[in-house]
């Protein structure tokens, strides 16, 4: 379970990581409105929340009273560079978490203010949670630098190819016999363009 929760919350900073990568500075402090965020505000959002958050994690309530999600939304936007000099310590703070977290502590209960929680309850809220706000950088992002930005998912009108090369690189031996039509390439019950 750790290592699924791990890859997964990789796969969201690496999405944030290759995000910034194609983003100049004004991009990166762009916003719609003044009532919108930029991709600077968001990243420090996520970035404090998780260094907050994950700091000192046991010991402490979970729900820190250091964290004002509005006063962090409303603060001065840092540059770029300390933007994502805060991302990745903060990150580090999480993985490091993690990577302590044993299989008798998931169903341990954690305060979050007045609420209690087992700490996968609280790892899967946040994943969630920053899932969400990786999600809204990358369309800020995709809208900013429209056809000269590098798609970061499965590009339009190309999904059934895609499907196809996924399960003709699949290792044979991994592939279980079973009836789903997309996950289980050898079973006699899919469609015949799904077969390898």
């Amino acid at each position: 379970m750790k290592e699924l929760l791990l890859k997964k919350f990789r796969f969201y900073k690496d999405l944030g990581d290759k995000t910034f990568a194609q983003l100049s500075d004004i991009q990166f402090v762009w916003s719609y409105n003044s009532e919108s965020n930029s991709i600077a505000n968001l990243v420090q959002h996520i970035s404090e929340n998780i260094e907050s958050r994950w700091s000192n994690f046991l010991p402490e309530d979970f729900e820190k009273s250091k964290i004002h999600r509005e006063i962090v939304f409303k603060k001065d936007v840092q540059s770029k560079a300390e933007l994502i000099e805060g991302w990745e310590r903060g990150w580090a703070v999480l993985f490091r978490v993690l990577n302590q977290i044993d299989y008798g502590t998931w169903q341990k209960i954690i305060s979050i203010g007045e609420e209690k929680h087992s700490i996968l309850d609280e790892v899967s809220r946040q994943l969630s949670s920053y899932a969400y706000h990786i999600g809204q950088i990358t369309y800020i992002a995709e809208m900013l630098k429209d056809e000269a930005g590098k798609t970061l998912a499965i590009p339009k009108n190309i999904s059934e190819n895609n499907t196809l090369a996924l399960l003709k690189n699949q290792i044979a031996e991994e592939i279980q016999e079973n009836s789903s039509p997309v996950c289980f390439a050898k079973s006699d019950e899919i469609r015949d363009d799904y077969k390898l």
